[in-house]
Order: structure tokens, then sequence, then C-alpha cells
């Protein structure tokens, strides 16, 4: 069971990364999906959520218009476009799985509510 995210390396300001997080050893397409990033000297924090199927969508409020959180279930996928970098976007992103099959029960931004992470992959926006 786990979560390997891919995608991250060194943009300059304005410019755009795709990360991807590959799921496997569970049933992918039944659970809430997170991307978080922790930048350096601070706490990890929430970025974009999605719901098990990929109709609900939310983000914190720095990343909203420029960020978009999808998922393919057929591949077992999640996706984070980031679009309009800029140097506070710099950090390692981690994509996380809910704890629990049941939606009612995950809360995209608090970690506790998550039972899987990733390693992280490192962005660094800098010119």
């Amino acid at each position: 069971v786990q979560l390997v995210e891919s995608g991250g390396g060194l943009v300059q300001p304005g410019g755009s990364l795709r990360l991807s997080c590959v799921g496997s050893g569970f049933s992918f397409p039944s659970y809430g999906m997170s991307w978080y990033r922790q930048s350096p000297g601070l706490d990890r924090e929430p970025v974009a959520g999605i719901s098990s199927g990929g109709r609900t969508t939310t983000y914190v409020d720095s990343v909203q218009g420029r960020f978009t959180i999808s998922r393919d279930n057929t591949k077992k996928t999640l996706y984070l476009q980031m679009n309009s970098l800029n140097p506070e976007d710099s950090g390692i992103y981690y994509c996380a799985r809910a704890a629990s099959l049941f939606e009612s029960r995950w809360t995209w931004d608090s970690q506790s509510s998550h039972g899987l992470w990733g390693q992280g992959t490192q962005v660094t926006v800098s010119s």
C-alpha cells in the first residue's frame, strides 16, 4: 500500500509544473485525496482536495485559480497542475489518501483525516 509522487523540480517564477501521485495496493477510486505542501521552516499545510469520484474539488485560498487538482481513477493517479508559480509555492509536495472509505468522515484540510502519505516531491520556484 503506497503513494508515489513525481513531477517536482526547479521552475522559474510564472512557470508551470504538473505533479502526479500513483496509488497502489488499495482501491484508489474509493478514497478522497489531497495535496499538501511543506515549505522550509513551516508546518505542512493543505493545498487542495478532491472527492473519490472527482466531482468535488477544494483549494486553499492562496492557490485558488492557479492550481488544479484532478484524478484519473482508471490510472489510479492523482494530479496537481500548478500554474503562475511564485517562490512562496516552493516546498515539498505530498499526496495523501483519506483514512476512511466514508467521505463523510474525511476532511480534506485536516492532516489527521488522512491515513496514507507519499514520500513527497520537491518543488522549487526560483529565478
